[in-house]
């Protein structure tokens, strides 16, 4: 199949896909708010190293938003609610968002340490709800056909979002001070927000139904469970999420661990994994876009899945031939590509699976279910694993460990349940 890579443009170019990106844009920024930007922040004190690390655990409310993510679905917000379920959430938690960013630069680390850790949780939770909104705005916005190239253009704004408010508060910080830099970048919850105001409730929400009583209220708070385990094959979808990401989340986190020991100076890594990697990510989203276009949902994912797998390898290859900067550009710049394509294809699929009614619960547990056994098994077992096997033992393994994910989305098509499990958002005419 030839693909014309003009026409591939086009749908980057719609309404929808574009509103995507400003929604990705608001949504990394609180990211960089509680991780690069108060890292860099916290270490100029003179606070000590296990204080600093201490403040990772704001992201645990990423981790776990699916829990309170029913109360985005189900419950409607006086007054401003007559706007619509979506966009009057969108717009007050962006307004709370905004909140919390100025009070955690308004909080000094040198003078009120626990004062900061509150703020940066209430970021973090704020955030967090920030993105089960916009996650569901963005899925009820995008029609079927859509969901590739919108999830894209979502990673596009997310990484802009990110490095952009990143920058900023580095830069204002410099020049007037951490409390204005964080005041300015609170800015950056507008363009979700201006979103809303633009395109309308999505067309394709469906309003929740007032429970009545405290026992309905309790069955809809776990409906959106329900629901999904009602599924034919639900229990092998759920088991694909939980271990397709496994072996490229462990290697992805200790990247930077081989990098030092291979003796790269930092001048090396910001240019080939900052730099060619960030390049690499980008033309990886596009390809990743127009493939799901072009090939569909399943054959999509499945060849992302194969890439990121193999991807692994190019790092043992770089362990075993040690430092050399062709290698290290290379290695990086095919993980970063796979990486790129499996992002768009793998969230269109999760969104794919959500249905209309529950997408914010329901997304939000996918998404929390698709990382967070990598990140447990990487902060529990990684560091001793290396030590035992080498690295380059260690990257063959991850390979292996990304090998039944591949074999399990291949039955699931083989099968029909790649099918037969899609909700309501990755159908026509939903």
């Amino acid at each position: 199949m030839t693909i014309r890579w003009g026409s591939g443009i086009g749908p980057y170019l719609e309404r929808a896909p574009l509103a995507a990106l400003f929604l990705g844009i608001s949504s990394g920024f609180t990211f960089a708010m509680i991780g690069a930007t108060l890292t860099t922040r916290l270490a100029q004190p003179g606070i000590t190293k296990s204080a600093v690390t201490a403040f990772a655990l704001t992201f645990l409310a990423y981790n776990f938003k699916f829990l309170w993510a029913p109360i985005v679905d189900n419950v409607r917000l006086p007054i401003i609610g007559r706007f619509g379920q979506r966009r009057s959430w969108l717009w007050l938690v962006g307004v709370l968002v905004m909140a919390a960013v100025a009070f955690l630069g308004a909080a000094d680390p040198g003078a009120a340490l626990f004062q900061v850790a509150v703020a940066a949780i209430i970021v973090g939770i704020a955030g967090a709800t920030f993105d089960i909104i916009i996650d569901a705005y963005r899925i009820e916005l995008l029609e079927p056909r859509q969901l590739g190239v919108g999830s894209g253009m979502s990673q596009y704004g997310w990484r802009i979002g990110s490095a952009a408010s990143g920058a900023l508060a580095l830069v204002l910080a410099a020049r007037v001070g951490w409390e204005a830099a964080y005041i300015a970048c609170a800015a950056f919850a507008l363009p979700a927000m201006l979103v809303g105001v633009f395109m309308g409730e999505p067309p394709r929400h469906r309003e929740p139904v007032k429970p009545h009583g405290v026992g309905e209220a309790i069955v809809a708070y776990f409906r959106p469970l329900t629901e999904f385990i009602r599924r034919e094959g639900a229990v092998v979808v759920l088991f694909f999420v939980l271990i397709h990401k496994i072996g490229d989340t462990l290697a992805n986190l200790t990247l930077r661990l081989l990098f030092a020991d291979l003796g790269f100076s930092n001048d090396e890594i910001a240019f080939y994994d900052v730099g060619v990697g960030f390049v690499a990510l980008l033309v990886g989203i596009f390809v990743g876009g127009v493939l799901y276009a072009r090939l569909g949902m399943k054959r999509s994912v499945l060849i992302s899945l194969v890439l990121m797998a193999v991807s692994n390898l190019s790092f043992a290859a770089l362990a075993a031939a040690g430092h050399t900067n062709i290698g290290m550009a290379s290695a990086v710049a095919f993980e970063n590509f796979a990486s790129g394509i499996g992002g768009v294809t793998v969230v269109a699929y999760l969104s794919a699976l959500c249905h209309l009614r529950f997408t914010a619960t329901q997304y939000a547990l996918l998404s929390a279910l698709a990382s967070i056994a990598g990140r447990f098994l990487t902060g529990t077992t990684v560091g001793a694993l290396i030590d035992a096997i080498g690295y380059v033992n260690f990257y063959v393994l991850t390979t292996l460990i990304a090998a039944p994910g591949v074999v399990l989305f291949w039955y699931m098509i083989r099968s029909g349940l790649a099918d037969i499990s899609i909700g309501s958002a990755g159908k026509e005419g939903a």
